[in-house]
């Protein structure tokens, strides 16, 4: 590997191992690569493929088993200190003290960095300024929405400027307008500050905003280069498919089987398809050639074809438990709904119905009031006022009728980390009111059909990120609800898992299995039959993609994406 002297971060066959349960696991293989000076070198790579495990490296906080890793010219082993004292460093979970205000919180990191009092007053006008906090110094960070908790964190980072920032997937769970704001700031650090700035990532749109990419899988350096590098060998890989007589979804499920096939995905009105081979004859049952249109690559295309070359094709979903449902009852009524805290009304007169076997997708800001909704919904918190009616049901007289047709899969994967995961299943097999045949039977079908079997032994808080979420999928459908509630089921999942959950999700849809489901991936709420777009409480848009699209666009057009949609609307009521 040559050196670049611009280089802030050098790795040099670095290989780090862990003792787990007995045996010893390779985080990191014989990684090598350099973070150029001066710009952003973005991270990539599924769960568990060592992004966490490097960044702790060269923070100085773990030692390389072997090989060597140097920050700013530091040996990060050897020299730790030193490193520490140059770098800054913000991990997934961020300590904020919650009790604590966005000033006190502030202080507490100078002290903790060392800034001398007096360098302190233009610096926090600085970082606050920056982040858009100027206003909530005084509010405790407990009463943040995600998204500003993740610039509080950045401004703690940042209190002392560091020549290096390494970003541990700092926008993982936050909405897309916060998600623009991060970023913002980070190019800025970069411009005005001649920051260097390493980021992982698991949003592939935002890995094209690096200047330089590094893409880890299992422990090893799978590619390295621009975005440019990347999505350049995959033109003539790439289409759009469109069949009007099929419903997306099914077209979808349907191209994603076919052999030459890498990935399928949904893509507006269209289903987006990466072939193994350039200008490949595509032959597609049902769909006319003309239906078929050449696109441009992007860096997501060649990650997954990279991702597939490197391990064996997803296992289909398992076959459907129910014949498919053509039955197109509403299950889900929900008038002037609302909800009150003490002087704050959360939700604010929400009004919408659902059907059987619809996929209906709650999305908004952080704060926005979604899963204040979700668990009134569920049955888990008392609504204040309205209507609301669940599987013939009505929640504020009968919840407990209600929650016996629900599952719900809460965003923090709600299972017990000291058990296995068959321990899990049991336990929510019986909480279910489970036993006997039915009991062993639906344990069966979570291990074998759902792919859990070879790590039923192990502890679930042991698990990867990926595995943790089937596992929690599974304890949400052990009783064979009617109704499915996903609150952010994919936040921080790599995509290779996020396509294998959609997988599962188009299929109970197509039972007959109701499902409604928050993201901040907006990618994924296309595949929403409809969706309601949210902010401080109150419904902003609602029907279909197509819709909100054309809604949001107003005069202008559609919006181009539901991204920009999101965007448009939630931008558009914060000016009102």
């Amino acid at each position: 590997m040559s050196t670049n002297g611009n280089a802030v971060l050098t790795a040099h066959s670095l290989t780090k191992t862990f003792r787990v349960g007995g045996r010893d696991a390779t985080a990191l293989d014989d990684v090598n690569f350099e973070a150029r000076g001066g710009v952003v070198t973005g991270l990539v790579g599924p769960d568990g493929a060592g992004k966490t495990t490097l960044m702790r490296l060269a923070a100085g906080l773990l030692e390389p088993s072997s090989g060597q890793i140097r920050v700013l010219g530091y040996d990060a082993t050897r020299e730790s200190a030193k490193v520490q004292l140059a770098i800054g460093y913000m991990p997934q979970r961020f300590g904020l003290y919650e009790d604590l205000s966005v000033q006190e919180n502030l202080d507490l990191y100078a002290d903790l960095q060392g800034v001398a009092p007096a360098d302190r007053a233009e610096r926090y006008q600085e970082l606050l300024d920056m982040t858009g906090l100027a206003p909530f110094t005084h509010r405790l960070a407990g009463r943040l929405s995600g998204g500003m908790k993740q610039k509080l964190g950045l401004a703690c980072t940042l209190v002392r400027a560091p020549r290096l920032l390494l970003l541990d997937e700092p926008t993982v769970g936050v909405d897309p307008v916060s998600r623009r704001e991060l970023w913002a700031i980070v190019y800025r650090l970069v411009a005005k500050e001649t920051m260097s700035v390493l980021l992982s990532t698991a949003y592939l749109d935002e890995a094209e905003r690096c200047a330089h990419l590094v893409l880890l899988h299992e422990g090893r350096v799978i590619g390295q280069g621009s975005p440019a590098d990347f999505s350049q060998p995959m033109r003539g890989r790439t289409f759009h498919v469109r069949a009007p007589q099929t419903g997306r979804r099914r077209l979808q499920a349907r191209l994603a089987l076919l052999p030459g096939v890498l990935d399928a995905t949904l893509e507006g009105e269209a289903v987006r398809l990466v072939t193994e081979e350039a200008d490949m004859s595509l032959s597609l049952p049902g769909v006319a050639p003309e239906e078929i249109t050449a696109v441009a690559p992007k860096f997501e295309d060649s990650f997954i074809a990279r991702l597939r070359r490197e391990q064996p094709a997803p296992v289909p979903p398992p076959q459907a438990e129910r014949p498919p449902s053509t039955s197109d009852e509403t299950v889900i009524v929900v008038n002037n709904l609302s909800r009150r805290f003490g002087d704050f009304l959360a939700v604010k007169n929400l009004s919408f119905s659902v059907g059987t076997g619809e996929i209906f997708g709650l999305l908004g800001a952080n704060g926005a009031g979604k899963t204040t909704t979700f668990r009134m919904l569920c049955g888990l918190l008392p609504a204040s006022g309205g209507q609301l009616q669940v599987a013939g049901v009505d929640l504020r007289t009968a919840p407990a009728a209600a929650r016996a047709r629900i599952g719900y899969m809460s965003q923090k994967f709600s299972q017990y980390g000291n058990l296995t995961v068959r321990q899990n299943l049991e336990f929510f097999a019986r909480a279910y009111g489970l036993s006997g045949n039915k009991r062993r039977l639906r344990l069966s079908w979570a291990l074998q059909e759902m792919g859990l079997a070879e790590i039923a032994t192990a502890e679930s808080a042991e698990l990867p990120l990926g595995f943790k979420q089937r596992l929690a999928l599974c304890c949400a459908l052990m009783h064979e609800p009617d109704i499915l509630f996903l609150d952010e089921p994919t936040s921080g999942v790599d995509p290779l898992a996020r396509r294998q959950f959609w997988s599962r999700i188009n299929a109970l849809a197509e039972t007959g299995v109701t499902v409604l489901i928050t993201t901040h991936f907006m990618e994924e709420a296309e595949y929403c039959d409809r969706l309601a777009i949210m902010a401080s409480g109150e419904i902003l848009a609602l029907g279909t993609p197509r819709e909100v699209k054309a809604r949001a666009g107003g005069a202008q057009g559609p919006a181009a994406s539901l991204e920009e949609a999101f965007l448009l609307l939630v931008q558009g009521k914060e000016a009102a």
